[in-house]
Parts: structure tokens; C-alpha cells; sequence
């Protein structure tokens, strides 16, 4: 097509050469004289050259303008070439993927009817086997039906058969078991009646004991209540005895750091009291180095007193410190010094540990 196209703009270049070229030939003079010449007389027609120049430029000016009008004319041809052949491409395009479409669809549609005829032909097998597989189970389910059902008689014929055994038993068990109940009632009576005599006998007994019982306990009674009011007399007595003892002991010792470290309520009587002061006394002194090892005081508080009252349990824990007079500055450090301390020991005497329960602490540094 780009062939042709060429050759028609060769044509149409050498006609309008041709044209040119008869115009510049019928522009000039042909003409001639048939006068008859004389002699060696030449005529000739002036021609002038600045007009054969400006014919000769013209003609230059419109074969340029008829090439430039021909490039012109085969550029405009060569660009709807090129635009009619992109579209013949995108068309051949566009065709070729609507047949590849195409053929993929077919082949999907192909895909599609043999993955429906798998699954059809699957189902079938599949039907086909559930129903086969449905006939066993019911064959199965009829024989083991019929199989229960044997199995069921037998059953029913071995269970009327061990009712009757068992029902022959019972009878036997019940007859034993009047037989027994006769023999345990006849025997329960004569039980009955020697417990009843050997309780009567030893109702008496028991009074008697009781009598001389209670005849002996009120001897008693009246003899520990005579010895009970003598032991609350000396007890009293030893008691005040004790108190005035530690009272004397606390105001002798007013310089001491610990003076007043004392129990109350000690007992000093007779030689169960001595014991229980001198253990008192021995654990004080303890308790006044436990004390003393952890009571941390000024020099500017020399010559002051403070006052403490100290609760201990019965494992010697401290349960309570508190002030009963004297610098609290001081008497701050000798709780400090008690609580540090935490825990004192005590003894195993019980009455030792009641007087060391509560203590009176006299600290002056």
C-alpha cells in the first residue's frame, strides 16, 4: 500500500514538471521572419535576461513548493499509515484476544462440564456405595435383631430359672429366720431376767458406796476449806511482806541505771517464796543487760529519770511499753532499747513467770 502510494507522487511529480516546462516553452518567441533575406543579414529577437532569470527563479520557487506540497501530502499519507496500521494492530489485537477469550471460555466451559460429570459419575459411586454399604447394615441390624431376640430368650428362660432357685431360698432363709427370731426372743427373756436381778443387786451396792461417798467427801471439803483460809491468811501476809520488800529494794536503788527493774506481787513466804524472789531477782539482772546492750543515751541526759511499766506473754514477748513518768527523750531511748530487745526468757516456774508478766523499769543514766 506504501508502494502505490509512492509511485502516484513520482506521477503527480513529473506532471506538473512537464506543466512547468510547457508554460516557460509557450512563454517564448517562436516566431519567424519569411522575408525574404538579403545578403548576410541576420535578424534575431532580443531576449531579455533578467526575465529568463525571474521565469527561471519562479519556476525553481514553484518546484520547491510542489516538492514541499509533496513531502507535505506523503508525511500527512505516512501518518495515516502509521495511525491506520496502530489501528489495524490494536484491531488484529483486540480480535486475537476476543478469540483467546473465547477459547479460554470454551475451555472453561469444557473444564466446568467435566468437573459436573466427575462429580456426577462421584455421586453415582458414591449413592451406589452408601446403598450397598445401607444393605449390609440392615442385613447386619436384621441378623443381630435376631440374634437379641435368641439371646433374649435364653436370657428370659436363665432368669426364671435362678427366680425360682431364688424364690426356693427365701422361703428356706424365712423359716430359718422365724426359727431364729423364736430362739433369740426365748432367749432374750431369760437374758432379760438375769440382768434385772444383777441390777437390783448392784443398785444397792451403788447406794451404799454413794453414802459412804458423800460422808467422806464432806469430811474432806471441810478440811480443805480450813486449809484454804489458812493459805489465803499467809498468802495475804506475804504478799504485803513482798511488796514492802521490793518497794525498799527500788528506793535503794535509784542511782543504778536499772534500778527499778522488780515483779510484782512476789511472793516471799516460807521457802517456795524465797525460791520464786531469788529467780525473779536472777532474771531481772538478765533483762537489765539485754536492756543496757542496746539503750543508746546522750551524756546531756545524765541525772534524768524516766519510768517504764513493761507487759510481757507468757514466752516472754513484749506486748506493750509505756511511760509512766520521767524525760521523754529518755524514756523514748529505753522503749527503743525494750523493743529492740523483743523477747526476754523466762522460766519454766509458772509462778516465776506470773511475777516477771508485768515489770516496773527505773532507767537513770
Amino acid at each position: 500500500m506504501k508502494k502505490s502510494n509512492y509511485s502516484k507522487s513520482v506521477v503527480i511529480s513529473v506532471s506538473i514538471h512537464a506543466l512547468f516546462i510547457m508554460l516557460l516553452l509557450w512563454g517564448a518567441d517562436f516566431s519567424f521572419d519569411h522575408k525574404q533575406s538579403v545578403g548576410n543579414t541576420i535578424q534575431a529577437t532580443m531576449v531579455d535576461p533578467a526575465m529568463l532569470n525571474q521565469q527561471a527563479q519562479q519556476i525553481r520557487q514553484q518546484r520547491q513548493a510542489a516538492k514541499d506540497a509533496e513531502q507535505a501530502r506523503q508525511d500527512r499519507l505516512e501518518q495515516q499509515t502509521a495511525v491506520l496500521e496502530k489501528q489495524r494492530k490494536a484491531e488484529a489485537e483486540r480480535i486475537r484476544q476476543l478469540k483467546e477469550d473465547k477459547l479460554t471460555a470454551e475451555k472453561a466451559t469444557r473444564e466446568a462440564e467435566k468437573q459436573r460429570q466427575l462429580q456426577q459419575q462421584q455421586v453415582a459411586e458414591a449413592k451406589a456405595k452408601a446403598d450397598a454399604q445401607a444393605k449390609v447394615e440392615a442385613k447386619a441390624k436384621a441378623d443381630a435383631k435376631a440374634k437379641a431376640e435368641a439371646q433374649a430368650k435364653v436370657d428370659a428362660q436363665v432368669k426364671a430359672d435362678a427366680k425360682a432357685k431364688a424364690d426356693a431360698q427365701a422361703k428356706v432363709a424365712a423359716q430359718a429366720k422365724v426359727d431364729a427370731q423364736a430362739k433369740a426372743a426365748a432367749q432374750a427373756k431369760v437374758d432379760a431376767q438375769a440382768k434385772a436381778a444383777a441390777k437390783a443387786k448392784v443398785d444397792a451396792q451403788a447406794k451404799a458406796a454413794a453414802k459412804a461417798k458423800a460422808d467422806a467427801q464432806a469430811k474432806v471439803d471441810a478440811q480443805v476449806k480450813a486449809a484454804a483460809k489458812a493459805k489465803a491468811d499467809a498468802k495475804a501476809k506475804a504478799d504485803a511482806k513482798a511488796k514492802a520488800d521490793a518497794q525498799a529494794k527500788q528506793d535503794a536503788a535509784l542511782n543504778d541505771m536499772f534500778s527499778g527493774l522488780e515483779a510484782e506481787n512476789v511472793q516471799r513466804g516460807g521457802a517456795k517464796g524465797k525460791h520464786i524472789a531469788d529467780e525473779v531477782t536472777r532474771y531481772g539482772t538478765i533483762y537489765k543487760q539485754m536492756i543496757q546492750q542496746n539503750l543508746l543515751v546522750d551524756q546531756s541526759l545524765k541525772g534524768q529519770q524516766c519510768k517504764l511499766t513493761l507487759r510481757l506473754s507468757a514466752n516472754g514477748l513484749v506486748l506493750n511499753v509505756s511511760q509512766l513518768a520521767g524525760n521523754d527523750t529518755l524514756c523514748r531511748a529505753a522503749k527503743s532499747a525494750v523493743l529492740q530487745v523483743s523477747e526476754f526468757p523466762m522460766p519454766d516456774n509458772p509462778d516465776v513467770v506470773k511475777q516477771l508478766r508485768v515489770i516496773n523499769l527505773t532507767v537513770s543514766p
